[in-house]
């Protein structure tokens, strides 16, 4: 069957697309920018846009099952998701897959609501976001510099993500599940920093900042850049938002699950195995 990727190009995309074609499916790649999406020689490539549903008619044409994701440019949920849902029924698509986060948009209750068979897929804080949040300042000086150190997070390998989709989208017993996706522990910055120190050989440290240092540090002057993904508004809003954030992670954050065991039937990849195939990024 021939199974379509949204975000084919992203973080977990790229991941689901390796592991659709080593399962030997057929897999067709949507994605804005063909020509530079780099993806290996046996996928179909096509253009297209979630938020343009007009684009999406050939790509779900002849696509038994899809994986979605609920959020468009940026990362801003989606406001169209009843017409994606209905371009996919009409193509008839008859599985899906929804990667979505902790708040929905209007994909997840338009797809709940059709004739799909679907799986929604709730991973908390992607492995990878270290890559943006600290990959620069470890190259630069090896020291990360955060209040909150002790803070817990049940952080998921992307290529989890990936495998789970991959087993939704392929194989029975998935419809109408909602499964929160998590690594095989919580981990705090303090321990993700040691993670990268023994992957890169390199003496990390962790610097414990007092709430005060951390907004000042956010907002100077040009403002850090590891705020600006995760929160509306300008720095001061960001700086406040992640504060909140991290003196007070919810519950569901810190919790470990093992959705990727029993859907997978493997554990879950640790954070430690994730350092050591990106040691190379937090190098000078």
């Amino acid at each position: 069957m021939t199974i379509l990727v949204t975000g084919a190009t992203g973080t977990v995309g790229r991941h689901l697309v390796t592991a659709l074609l080593a399962a030997g499916h057929r897999v067709r790649a949507l994605t804005r920018h063909p020509a530079t999406a780099d993806l290996p020689d046996d996928v179909e490539v096509v253009r297209g846009d979630t938020t343009d549903v007009d684009s999406l008619a050939a790509a779900f044409t002849g696509a038994t099952a899809a994986h979605l994701i609920n959020f468009g440019h940026g990362y801003r949920p989606l406001d169209n998701g009843d017409q994606v849902a209905a371009a996919a029924v009409r193509a008839g698509v008859r599985r899906v897959t929804l990667l979505g986060g902790w708040a929905e948009g209007t994909l997840e209750p338009a797809v709940r609501s059709s004739d799909l068979e679907w799986t929604h897929l709730r991973p908390l804080e992607f492995m990878a976001n270290t890559l943006a949040d600290w990959g620069p300042p470890l190259r630069a000086d090896g020291v990360i510099r955060e209040p909150h150190g002790d803070r817990r997070s049940a952080c998921v390998h992307e290529a989890d993500i990936a495998a789970v989709a991959a087993t939704a989208l392929t194989t029975d017993g998935h419809a109408g599940q909602t499964y929160t996706l998590t690594g095989p522990e919580a981990v705090t910055p303090r321990d993700k920093v040691r993670h990268l120190a023994h992957a890169t050989g390199r003496d990390l440290r962790f610097e414990e900042l007092t709430p005060q240092q951390a907004r000042e540090l956010w907002t100077a002057d040009p403002p850090s850049l590891q705020i600006y993904r995760v929160a509306p508004g300008g720095p001061a809003e960001k700086a406040d938002f992640v504060l909140r954030l991290y003196a007070d992670t919810p519950e569901a954050g810190r919790t470990v699950t093992d959705a990727v065991q029993r859907v997978t039937g493997r554990p879950a990849r640790t954070f430690a195995t994730w350092a050591a195939e990106h040691a190379d990024a937090f190098r000078p």
